[in-house]
């Protein structure tokens, strides 16, 4: 499959929108309109570090989509990358679109100094952590979360 990956553009909105669902569907995440009212909004702010590539066939269908930012790590006093979001559509697994998403992601890395990219994954995302294993290293960290509400 020929991927070709790009900063998300305004005429992408649709096909971004159909990706956004199926990875919130694939977590089992309610998608709310302002939900993505509001990440399209941080994604154009020329203010706020935040990023989408969208990653599209020969046809131009976007098969694809990662959202990553900027990230302060005090112990460094710099900051890092950190990977927020990463969908492929079934259909288009297996056929190269993350390792060219992440060629793209480790571009967008070095143009901006980050040393490295951080993400995490859910313990069952074992078909994604395949291919982490692959492109990445695998961290010591735990992931806790404190729930306020």
């Amino acid at each position: 499959m020929q991927v070709v990956v790009a900063p998300l553009i305004h005429s992408d909105r649709e096909q971004w929108q159909n990706l956004y669902h199926g990875y919130a569907e694939f977590y089992k995440m309610p998608m709310k309109k302002q939900t993505l009212e509001t990440v399209w909004g941080w994604i154009f702010d020329p203010e706020n570090p935040f990023y989408c590539l969208l990653a599209k066939n020969s046809d131009g269908s976007a098969v694809g989509l990662m959202h990553f930012r900027a990230m302060p790590s005090p112990l460094r006093g710099s900051t890092v990358g950190f990977l927020d979001d990463l969908f492929v559509t079934p259909e288009a697994r297996g056929l190269g679109v993350v390792e060219v998403l992440y060629k793209e992601l480790d571009a967008a890395a070095k143009e901006n100094d980050w040393p490295f990219v951080r993400w995490i994954t859910a313990e069952n995302n074992y078909r994604g952590r395949a291919v982490y294993d692959k492109i990445s290293e695998k961290t010591h960290w735990v992931t806790y979360q404190l729930p306020t509400a």
